[in-house]
């Protein structure tokens, strides 16, 4: 991607939580120097990060591949929807609810409890918890109230 041109530019900024960070999105879809037997292939993307995380700088350089011909603005919203829901769902189960130390080999029981873990999260954004963590030191040992969530 050195020598190639992008076709279309997106670059955005974010301070939030003590971080600063600048997103560079680029899409090529100059791919003449690609394998053909990527077939579909329409676009590369690549995502240039730089910023601050508690006062540390930081740069990395992420990319994508795409079936898709897009601008690099709509390439940016998808993947920072992806990431919203790494971050609201994969981490929340990761580190909230220990799911990767969960040590279920029988059947469908990994998959099942997994299944679970999904449905307790929604139910309890749905009621209004923003933390997981809250929701459950407040829902805990209040039977009636988590059966109220499901009427």
């Amino acid at each position: 991607m050195q020598h190639s041109q992008p076709t279309t530019i997106h670059t955005d900024f974010e301070r939030r939580s003590g971080r600063f960070t600048q997103r560079r999105v680029c899409v090529f879809e100059n791919l003449n120097n690609i394998s053909h037997d990527w077939l579909g292939l329409k676009s590369i993307i690549q995502v240039e990060r730089v910023g601050t995380r508690a006062g540390k700088a930081y740069q990395e350089t992420a990319y994508y591949i795409s079936s898709l011909s897009l601008k690099a603005s709509d390439f940016a919203c998808g993947i920072r929807r992806h990431w919203g829901v790494e971050n609201r769902l994969h981490w929340v189960k990761d580190v909230v609810f220990d799911e990767d130390s969960a040590q279920m080999v029988d059947g469908y029981a990994a998959a099942n409890f997994s299944i679970l873990r999904s449905f307790v999260i929604n139910l309890f954004r749905h009621n209004g918890f923003d933390s997981l963590t809250r929701a459950i030191r407040f829902c805990s040992h209040n039977i009636p109230l988590l059966f109220s969530f499901l009427e």
